[in-house]
């Protein structure tokens, strides 16, 4: 399943590889990778393998589940697809309450107790998911766990999860992606090392040397 999502993403760049020619994110730090999972939506047969396998995770990992809630924004189409799926409630969380009519910030009826996991299209740092977690759970939900479509297996993301006491399962993740991708010639085998050192620590640039 982690190479077929990987192998999807790459087909239609929703997942874009450019070492040689790194992005630059809104922090300012240079990536050799752009994630743009809203593409999923666009395919549907890409689309299809998204959502079943995140159905799959759901069912084999947190089999108890009630209830799914997706991010603000990038997590609420694959929210309402996966619960449809799954034949289950399904609702998001607002980046902040509304400042008219209810004032919510959980949108759907997510009633005390209700045992919930959060969808995720992608995992860095795991800011917005933990903020939905503790929105959750503020409010009384049980939060099973998150469910996301990609995650960068990043050392503050892994610690930011587990200081709030969160589990994430992917479909994919980046370690997969870079086999995958230098399988079918996106980069080069001799890149990924660097590639690697990039996602351990993001803010240290030395890695573009290591591509010469």
């Amino acid at each position: 399943m982690k190479r077929r999502i990987a192998r999807d993403l790459l087909k239609i760049r929703a997942v874009f590889l450019r070492p040689e020619e790194p992005f630059t994110w809104a922090s300012g730090i240079k990536s050799p990778i752009y994630c743009d999972n809203r593409l999923t939506l666009s395919d549907v047969e890409v689309r299809d393998d998204v959502e079943q396998a995140l159905a799959k995770l759901i069912t084999r990992h947190y089999p108890e589940c009630e209830m799914v809630m997706g991010t603000s924004t990038a997590g609420i189409a694959h929210a309402a697809l996966v619960a449809d799926i799954l034949e289950i409630p399904m609702g998001y969380v607002r980046n902040n309450a509304k400042d008219h009519g209810r004032n919510n910030q959980i949108e759907g009826r997510c009633e005390p107790g209700t045992k919930v996991v959060v969808v995720e299209d992608l995992i860095s740092t795991a800011g917005s998911a933990v903020d939905v977690a503790e929105a959750l759970r503020a409010a009384g939900a049980e939060v099973l766990g998150i469910v996301s479509i990609f995650s960068y297996g990043m050392k503050a993301g892994e610690e930011r999860l587990k200081e709030h006491g969160l589990k994430n399962v992917s479909a994919t993740n980046y370690d997969v992606l870079l086999e995958v991708a230098s399988g079918e010639g996106y980069i080069s085998k001799k890149s990924i090392p660097a590639l690697k050192a990039f996602r351990d620590n993001p803010s240290d640039e030395s890695w573009m040397n290591d591509l010469k």
